[in-house]
């Protein structure tokens, strides 16, 4: 087991990525699951208009509409509803939409500037889904090494069931497809709002901990909302 978290740390330095990951007590591995807030469109809209501009309205405007439109549907629907909105938003490199090599943006300020890095997409579908009543438990957002582009990349992954081959939803192939499709995809690492699994194989992994001891998940949730959003160095449009 040490062998392969001095492994995991040593892949997760070279993409930035700042894990620490302790020997937890059993009762610290099942946390009560953040409630769904219940949006305000009209301030979250007016917010985010003020903030990135009127196009920005109109995104969110968009986004509002999945909610009210795949509320009801199948999940199977939901996500890919979800995945096809969020993969029409433009890919930029942190460094230069927010001056920082590694920053994770809320999904508010991802509609805001309409794009972001890999782990934006993978945030921005994660909690629109659980927005739509998608149980955290069949989410994970999951860090792997993406042969293709010969680099570290995120994606989400969906369960049916826990014993489930996941779907993937990503934004470099943007068709959803299972895990034993992605060849070119190797798990590392992936959490949810609650827990943390390491990755061997294409399945769920092995329980690590709480997700609570990766900062940027806990610098990103304290950030979640309008109220703290953060202008990009670079504008899209």
């Amino acid at each position: 087991m040490n062998g392969r978290l001095c492994k995991l740390k040593k892949l997760i330095k070279v993409c930035q990525f700042r894990l620490t990951i302790l020997a937890l007590a059993a009762s610290s591995l099942y946390l009560e699951a953040d409630p769904i807030p219940q949006l305000n469109y009209a301030h979250i809209t007016q917010t985010i208009e003020s903030q990135y501009g009127e196009r920005a309205g109109k995104r969110i405007r968009a986004w509002f509409k999945i909610l009210d439109e795949a509320k009801d549907l199948e999940d199977s629907d939901k996500i890919l509803m979800v995945n096809n909105f969020f993969n029409l938003f433009h890919f930029i490199d942190d460094i230069k939409l927010w001056g920082n090599k590694n920053y994770w943006a809320t999904p508010m300020e991802f509609i805001g500037v309409s794009g972001g890095d890999c782990e934006d997409f993978s945030i921005a579908k994660y909690f629109t889904l659980l927005q739509l009543g998608i149980s955290e438990d069949k989410l994970r957002i999951t860090m792997v090494k993406a042969t293709s582009v010969n680099q570290y990349h995120m994606v989400l992954a969906y369960y049916e069931t826990p014993s489930s081959i996941p779907l993937v939803l990503d934004n470099l192939d943007k068709s959803i497809k299972p895990a034993t499709q992605r060849k070119d995809l190797i798990p590392v690492y992936s959490f949810n709002g609650r827990q943390l699994w390491l990755n061997k194989e294409k399945g769920r992994g092995v329980l690590a901990g709480s997700s609570s001891k990766l900062a940027k998940w806990n610098d990103l949730k304290h950030r979640l909302g309008v109220e703290r959003l953060k202008q990009p160095k670079l504008k899209l449009e």
